[in-house]
């Protein structure tokens, strides 16, 4: 939607400030924007995107999201109501509704906007770091691009990755692009209301001692394999064994991994199931003659996700065992792993031997670093819905794409209803 000049009740109100630039926070930011209101997003990451930018495929229609984040990051770059902050976190936040003194805190890039991404920092480059886009499967140079696609389109400098006194990647850029002096610094800003969609991360399997993540190298997670699929993921889109490169000719799903445990995660993250399914299309899609197998406590695909698991279901080529898997151990020799459990329905011991397991961790809510003035559940998810603050997306509760988008829409409407307030006793 092209931009307008702002209707009257938003004449002298105060911004919206959008905690988090994934779907959910680039959504709200949008909706207020094209609305006609002012609003302030502030991002931790040097990109926008969020966990999407890192999705190879969305379900249940199996397209990339590339074109949707490219029309998002159009539409944000062209709305002259939108002020991004990359790098940036809310360190305190005071007030009251319509009324709000938020203190930002904003770390250094050490590129500036001149950046033309043209690469000559990173080749010249002499240091590397973890890539934390890849879930780690891979390195990047100290400077970096986050991204193909990233936007904003700037490479940045992990200082924490470079030599002492290293000006290798100053004196390779040719536009000056690169400002090592660059300092952090705090903005304060008066705004209307506060949205959180700070989204999620996957829950940490070096925690579940029995199912060998950390310690077996063909043990992953289901958001590492999400990276392996996608085109620009460490591997190039190939699923690989990490311990020898290899395609697997064998592939096991553990369900619940952590979730529904009072142990660990005592709730259902909901998106997992469809997920796992997708993924079974991914490996079937690449390796046509491997064997795949769902073990799952109960198949959880509502609404318009039931004809994605009935499809991928008839398909055949995928066996879904009512199991939990209790241990996994690793062949010394081969790095293939055996995966024992009960299957429910037969009542019987399972062990099984295969080239890869998957572990479908669930989604925590990334909201313990928020200011004062949310209120969360037990379990960390946002519950404000009637104040000047409130959460939207996967900070609510866990959700797939398009529920996200919708949460989002609502939060941006709730918002405005404080800007108004605010234009209006302003």
């Amino acid at each position: 939607m092209a931009a307008t000049t702002a209707p009257f009740p938003f004449r002298g109100s105060k911004p919206v400030l959008v905690i988090g630039g994934g779907i959910a926070g680039m959504t709200t930011t949008l909706e207020l924007a094209e609305a006609g209101c002012e609003v302030l997003l502030v991002e931790k990451a040097p990109y926008l995107g969020g966990r999407v930018a890192r999705t190879s495929l969305y379900f249940p229609k199996l397209c990339p999201p590339d074109c949707g984040l490219e029309i998002n990051f159009k539409r944000l770059k062209t709305n002259p109501r939108v002020q991004i902050l990359n790098l940036a976190e809310v360190e305190s936040l005071s007030g009251e509704p319509g009324n709000y003194e938020a203190t930002i805190k904003i770390r250094p890039r050490y590129v500036t906007d001149v950046c033309t991404a043209c690469g000559e920092c990173a080749k010249a480059c002499p240091a590397g770091r973890p890539d934390d886009f890849n879930d780690g499967l891979s390195t990047t140079k100290a400077v970096y691009l986050p991204y193909p696609m990233a936007f904003p389109a700037q490479y940045v400098i992990d200082r924490s990755a470079c030599r002492e006194g290293c000006r290798a990647c100053a004196d390779a850029c040719q536009y000056g692009a690169i400002d090592l002096a660059q300092q952090e610094n705090r903005q304060t800003v008066r705004v209307s209301a506060v949205v959180a969609a700070t989204g999620w991360a996957p829950y940490d399997a070096t925690k579940l001692e029995t199912m060998g993540f950390g310690r077996f190298p063909n043990v992953v997670t289901n958001v590492m394999l999400e990276r392996m699929a996608a085109a620009n993921g460490p591997t190039g889109g190939r699923i690989l064994r990490p311990s020898d490169g290899l395609a697997p000719k064998s592939v096991a799903f553990a369900q619940c991994a952590g979730s529904r445990d009072e142990h660990h995660l005592p709730y259902c993250s909901a998106v997992c199931c469809p997920a796992s399914l997708k993924h079974t299309t991914y490996i079937l899609s690449r390796y046509p003659e491997a064997e795949v197998t769902v073990f799952y406590t109960d198949v959880r695909a509502v609404g318009r996700l039931e004809s994605f698991f009935s499809r991928v279901v008839a398909d055949g080529r995928t066996q879904l065992i009512k199991a939990r898997i209790s241990k996994v151990e690793e062949d010394p020799v081969t790095k293939d792993l055996l995966v024992s459990g009960e299957d429910v329905v037969n009542r019987r011991k399972i062990l099984r031997k295969v080239s890869l397991l998957v572990l479908a961790v669930g989604m925590v809510p990334q909201t313990s670093g928020l200011p004062a003035g949310f209120v969360k559940d037990q379990f960390g998810f946002i519950q404000n819905d009637s104040t000047g603050l409130f959460g939207a997306g996967c900070a609510r509760w866990p959700a797939e794409v398009s529920s996200s988008v919708r949460d989002a829409t609502g939060a941006a409407l709730r918002a405005l209803q404080c800007a108004v307030r605010s234009a209006q006793d302003g």
